[in-house]
């Protein structure tokens, strides 16, 4: 593997910005009320600090360098996108960042939980174990694992709001003394070798400037014999970088949901084993034949929803859904009431549903290739 540049860490710097930005925030409930209270100038600070990577770089005039320079600053990157995206993902999805397959008749919150329970069912956690959360979000994978499995979970996340959300939330559901959060960059983890009994990551480790080097980080620091699971997002073997359409359906993604570099299947696979691991299981779920294909809620098709409910929610998600929330900060922008920069975050995460909807359709894009591997005894 070349060498990767990781980013210097400064964890002071962080937690300062997350108090000026987020203030008590972290203390609402999930959802516009929360985006609200962010402090404007430092709301600014991030929005420029994050698009800088975007703007004026189009699918077609995209080159290397500007690769290379989003993954040279991959956590600042990824830190300052959940600043702005958290409020907004938290309101329209729910406190598990992911997509999942649905089953006939099957709820969006019970499907949800079901693809982290197939997770921990085919690594094997059990009662008791230590295992870490790679990119743990606000920790809702985590609270449904320790209460799926008993395992005790270590939650890493390198945006201070996200761990404080992630905090209240289990000292509300009594997980506090089953669950943990740390803050650091999984590219360069603090954790000892060899500590882990086990570490997932669902849909986390895109946003690392290399597979290889997350993958070589999350070898270390598990036991002998440990296993590694993880849900990944990949361009699949039809995308074709000189088609200018995929490259604007991968750009869209990546801008939309804060990635430096996504890749494709073969070089995930290559990753995982140069990294030293014995690959057990792989298989790109989003090809399981379903009743519902995983990007329904982001497609406009009510008609698959299961219930009233889901019609609720997935109706905040959909098209309309989005134009109406969108248009509604866009005026609370206008009066001072949401800070600048909101309606631009919303309207990349727009983009971002319209590519992933395109690249599930067309077969170009996975969000949930995966895999198990375990780490030799010896």
């Amino acid at each position: 593997m070349a060498p990767i540049a990781l980013e210097d860490e400064d964890h002071i710097r962080d937690a300062a910005f997350n108090k000026v930005l987020h203030g008590k925030s972290a203390e609402e409930k999930a959802g516009l009320r929360a985006m609200l209270k962010k402090d404007p100038v430092a709301q600014k600070a991030a929005i420029d600090e994050y698009f800088k990577h975007w703007d004026n770089k189009l699918a077609g005039v995209e080159t290397a360098e500007v690769r290379e320079a989003r993954k040279a600053e991959y956590a600042t990157l990824t830190r300052h996108y959940y600043n702005l995206a958290t409020d907004l993902y938290e309101y329209g999805w729910g406190a598990s960042f992911h997509f999942c397959r649905f089953a006939y008749g099957e709820g969006f919150y019970q499907a949800i939980a079901r693809h982290e329970h197939y997770l921990a069912h085919v690594m094997g956690l059990k009662d008791g174990m230590k295992v870490l959360d790679v990119g743990c979000g606000v920790g809702g994978p985590a609270r449904e694992i320790a209460k799926f499995t008993g395992a005790n979970i270590v939650g890493l996340n390198n945006n201070d709001y996200q761990i404080d959300r992630a905090e209240s939330y289990a000292v509300k559901e009594g997980l506090a003394q089953q669950i943990a959060f740390a803050k650091g960059d999984f590219m360069q983890m603090s954790f000892p070798p060899n500590v882990f009994d086990a570490v997932y990551a669902i849909e986390a480790t895109v946003h690392a400037p290399s597979l290889e080097g997350v993958y070589s980080e999350i070898f270390r620091v598990l036991k002998p014999g440990g296993v590694f699971g993880v849900y990944e997002w990949l361009m699949t073997d039809k995308y074709d970088n000189d088609n200018a359409h995929h490259r604007e359906v991968r750009l869209g993604i990546e801008q939309g949901d804060g990635i430096s570099n996504m890749v494709k299947i073969p070089e995930a696979l290559q990753a995982i084993q140069r990294a030293g691991f014995v690959l057990e299981q792989h298989e790109d779920l989003a090809d399981r034949p379903d009743a519902r294909p995983w990007y329904y809620p982001l497609d406009a098709n009510l008609r698959m929803a299961s219930s009233i409910g889901d019609v609720i929610t997935i109706a905040r998600m959909t098209s309309l859904g989005r134009f109406c929330v969108h248009n509604l900060v866009g005026v609370l922008e206008m009066v001072g009431i949401a800070p600048k920069g909101t309606r631009k975050t919303a309207n990349s995460l727009g983009v971002a549903a319209d590519c992933l909807v395109a690249g599930g359709k067309e077969k170009l894009f996975t969000p949930m290739y995966l895999m198990v591997a375990r780490k030799p005894k010896a």
